[in-house]
């Protein structure tokens, strides 16, 4: 559309930018009838021209003015910004000289505030100076009449007012007062001191003197004085006090041996009572003299009990010196609940800093019955904990003296631990092996909680005794001791076998006898080797959490010497020769089937019938002992699935080796061969739930081996029942199903075919040219590069090794 349409729309056919003269006169006149009216039509449009004429113009007059009239109103709006500005100018002008006005007139008003300030501040100066020294002058006539309690209000208000005077120390009469009042502060403390001592003479245990009025004003006083003043009132007033203490309890005296410590914590608290009647008013409540006086006997009585346990050291037991300790802590716990420890922030006495919080999962309350057994499961982390006992500010203020002795305890403990492992094996020899128990589910022999409950009682006692050096020195015990109990209760009596318990060796290799009968475990010793296992499993466990215990109690610069990862390691060891006696076990007693196997005439069969005798007898003895192991090891699954992934790291590779002994063979052989080989497939992927009600997948790793292993077996027999001729159609596919390259391997396929040896050399030569290339970068050795060796491949290796032993022998 043209933009006038666009702006006006219209329906009028002139309109259109299309319009057709032609089409809109036959849309006039569309008959000829119509041609009737075409008078009437032209007089319409002529009226529609003059119309359209008349618009025009008067649109084009009106047009004629309108630059006039823009004009004109241009200099009208000019005229009205002149006036504007002069406005704007006027209002600027008088706002300058209103402005000028304001400070003429406030200059004065300035000048007199000014004035008013200084005025008010030399009356207020000239009020304290008044105040000042007709307070020092009052000062010095009281102090002369010991008129303590009216000193102790003046005294402050002159130490305040003499502040306000710090700037003006320049001026002769204001240093001359200042110094009249150190003056008189002197002579006070002097005095004061001076009264004390003749109140509470330091000589002698006699006390002439007493609580009184003055006193007690006096020590007002001396809190206002220098705070050295205060300290030797205090200092002297609890030696004082305390000198009867350091006679009654001589190192000489019979009382002083820690048999008797009852006594001393008995004159104490009789002393504070003592106090409290006669002196409690003397001494102002902010001063804690009574905490003051029961601290410094702690510390008096921690130096006196050192030195006396130093100089008879021999004499000192174990019984002796936890009764000590408990009477110790007894009463640093009475300290707790009577004092708050307001005085120890001298640094005397820290409080033990608040410990993270811990995971592990010792979480019973160890104030209560040390004798509960070690809870093993992790705690409910929605179970609201118990509030946390407050820390005790006095804790070791005494019995910090004790821990140099400690040593006489740790030797107790070795030997009791020392003890009690011996009554462990003593009780095992006696009682035997334990009863099998399929529905126990392999129970964890009892001695094993009693030890650990006997630890977590040692650990809480020597926390509470010291939780430095000497839980260092518990910790090694616990070591020590764990170990012999890993070795003597737990390795000490598993079942012994024929062959090396170590595993595969060398000499086992050599030494290897083919179709020999290897004594079975019983019933007994298989429940007895899974019942150490979780055992060995529990210790395992417990001993870690008891680690992250050891460290939440001792002291945290000690923590990174808590370390049982040596003991853990020998618990893991434990667990792997368990399961390694499991697997040994098994692994023989499908021996004798394996070997009969490999003796019998495979080239001689003539049908392929049911699954063979010596696979009946494999699954027999599988179906004998796995459920067993399964049911004894139902509280540690892991490590039956471990067990299970050993049996078959170990059973496959030692099948395939005695099927490669298997030649020659013939059609029909490697056929039941291939139907044996895919009934133990079944009877392996089924064993961690063969016999079990419950039927359970299997782990996928386990899963993953036995395939992978079984398939191997099953393809080197599809190659051996694979026609050798042509040649190469053999060796491609012998490349393709095996994806091995080893000539070793090749060559047992060729013998369990039965070629002859011109046969197998042509067909070697064939094989190594069509060995596929090796990758860039790779060995030369002819060997295919494979993600991961496959258990025949290990095997191979291993006899390759063994080859080699017996040439050079």
């Amino acid at each position: 559309f043209p933009p006038s349409l666009q702006v006006f729309p219209s329906q009028d056919p002139l309109d259109r930018a299309d319009f057709n003269a032609v089409e809109y006169i036959n849309t006039l006149f569309p008959t000829e009838q119509s041609l009737a009216n075409i008078d009437e039509v032209v007089n319409k449009i002529r009226l529609k021209i003059r119309r359209l004429d008349d618009n025009i113009r008067t649109v084009v007059r009106g047009q004629t003015n309108v630059g006039q009239d823009g004009r004109q109103a241009l200099e009208e709006a000019q005229k009205a910004i002149q006036q504007l500005f002069g406005k704007i100018k006027d209002i600027k002008d008088k706002a300058e000289k209103s402005e000028q006005m304001v400070k003429e007139i406030t200059r004065d008003i300035k000048q007199l505030d000014h004035a008013k300030r200084h005025l008010t501040t030399s009356i207020t100066t000239l009020n304290h100076l008044h105040m000042l020294a007709g307070g020092v002058d009052s000062l010095e006539a009281m102090t002369r009449r010991r008129q303590y309690g009216e000193v102790a209000n003046l005294l402050q208000g002159v130490v305040n007012v003499l502040e306000h005077f710090n700037k003006y120390m320049g001026i002769p009469q204001i240093r001359q007062l200042s110094e009249r009042v150190k003056a008189a502060q002197n002579e006070l403390g002097q005095q004061i001191l001076a009264d004390f001592e003749e109140a509470f003479p330091s000589q002698g245990t006699k006390r002439t003197g007493g609580p009184s009025n003055v006193l007690r004003d006096a020590c007002l006083v001396a809190n206002v004085l220098d705070p050295r003043i205060k300290q030797e009132i205090i200092k002297k007033f609890i030696k004082q006090h305390l000198s009867e203490y350091l006679v009654l309890f001589q190192e000489n005296q019979d009382v002083a041996w820690l048999d008797k410590i009852d006594r001393r914590y008995a004159w104490i608290k009789r002393q504070l009572v003592d106090y409290e009647e006669k002196y409690g008013r003397m001494f102002p409540q902010e001063w804690c003299m009574t905490e003051r006086i029961a601290v410094e006997f702690c510390h008096v009585t921690r130096a006196e009990l050192s030195k006396i346990m130093r100089t008879r050291a021999k004499e000192i037991e174990v019984k002796l010196l936890l009764f000590a300790i408990q009477r110790t802590t007894n009463f640093e716990g009475f300290l707790a609940k009577r004092f708050s420890g307001c005085t120890l922030a001298d640094g005397t006495v820290k409080k033990p800093e608040v410990p993270p919080p811990s995971t592990n999962p010792f979480l019973e309350d160890e104030t209560g019955t040390e004798t509960d057994e070690i809870v093993i499961e992790k705690s409910d982390p929605d179970k609201p904990k118990k509030p946390k006992v407050p820390d005790n500010p006095f804790h070791g203020i005494v019995s910090k003296c004790f821990e140099p002795h400690l040593y006489v305890y740790i030797e107790s403990q070795d030997k009791n631990l020392g003890e009690l492992i011996d009554r462990f094996v003593a009780d095992f020899k006696a009682q035997g092996p334990p009863k099998p128990n399929v529905d126990e589910g392999g129970a964890v022999l009892p001695s094993c909680a009693d030890l650990f409950v006997y630890y977590k009682k040692c650990m809480v006692q020597c926390s509470q005794l010291s939780t430095g050096e000497p839980m260092i020195a518990l910790t090694t015990i616990f070591q020590k001791y764990l170990r012999e109990y890993a070795w003597k209760i737990l390795s000490g009596n598993l079942p012994k076998t024929t062959s090396s318990s170590g595993g595969l060796t060398i000499t086992s290799l050599l030494k290897e006898k083919e179709g020999s009968e290897v004594a079975k475990f019983t019933l007994e010793e298989l429940c007895l080797i899974c019942s150490i296992l979780s055992t060995a499993e529990y210790c395992l466990a417990t001993t870690q959490q008891l680690e992250e215990k050891l460290k939440e109690k001792v002291d945290a610069s000690l923590v990174e010497r808590i370390n049982l990862t040596g003991e853990m390691d020998t618990f893991s060891i434990v667990i792997s020769n368990s399961i390694q006696l499991l697997v040994q076990d098994l692994d023989a007693a499908c021996d004798p089937a394996l070997t009969a196997m490999s003796k019998m005439q495979w080239q001689n069969v003539e049908h392929v019938g049911d699954q063979s005798p010596y696979v009946t007898s494999v699954i027999l003895h599988i179906k004998q002992n796995v459920p067993i192991i399964r049911d004894n090891l139902a509280s540690t699954r892991k490590y039956f699935t471990q067990f299970c992934i050993k049996f078959a790291n170990s059973f496959i590779p030692k099948f395939i080796n005695h099927l490669f002994k298997c030649k020659p063979i013939s059609m029909v052989g490697a056929e039941q061969l291939l139907l044996d080989t895919h009934s133990l497939k079944m009877v392996l992927l089924d064993l961690p739930s063969i016999g079990s009600q419950v039927v359970r997948k299997a782990p996928a790793s386990y899963t993953k081996i036995v395939v992978k292993g079984m398939t191997r077996a099953e393809m080197i027999l599809k190659v051996v029942m694979a026609p050798h001729e042509p040649a190469v159609v053999f060796v491609d596919n012998y490349i393709k199903l095996l994806a091995d390259c080893s000539t070793d391997t090749f060559q047992k396929i060729l013998d369990m075919k039965g070629l002859k040896r011109s046969e197998q050399s042509s067909m070697l030569d064939l094989f190594r040219q069509r060995l596929p290339a090796p990758p860039p970068g790779g060995d030369s050795s002819g060997s295919l590069s494979l993600s991961a060796p496959t258990p025949e491949q290990e095997s191979s290796r291993i006899r390759k090794l063994e080859k080699l032993i017996k040439k050079r022998l």
